[in-house]
């Protein structure tokens, strides 16, 4: 059974940076894409990242491109997202979620963890 545990949640200032790491386990994944989702309150959940943990591809959603990196460690079973330049409007609880398939549709990440809540104060 597939098993995502999210840390490195917190708060922060805007324009600072936070990291979020998020362990696998459960089975191989090298035919899976690892994400992270968000949701603020009120509002639905969205694509943030995603990375093939085959090769590496990564895609990105417009409004945190050039801000936010995500990598994976296949070693470790590891996936990471650095999130520089942050903004208010990044609070949400983030999830590391996995797919068969690498989307930017969240719906099709049906493996998700518990989240982890960032903060942004202005």
């Amino acid at each position: 059974q597939v098993q995502l545990v999210e840390s490195g949640g917190g708060l922060v200032q805007a324009g600072g940076s936070l990291r979020l790491s998020c362990a696998a386990s459960g089975r191989t994944f090298t035919n899976y894409a690892l994400s992270w989702l968000r949701q603020a309150p009120g509002k639905e959940r969205e694509f943030v990242a995603a990375i093939s943990w085959s090769d590496g591809r990564t895609y990105y959603s417009d409004s945190v491109k050039g801000r936010f990196t995500i990598s994976r460690d296949n070693a470790k079973n590891m996936m990471y997202l650095q999130m520089n330049s942050l903004k208010p409007e990044d609070t949400a609880v983030y999830y590391c979620a996995a797919s068969t398939t690498i989307t930017t549709r969240v719906e099709w990440y049906g493996y998700r963890g518990q989240g982890t809540q960032v903060t942004v104060s202005s």
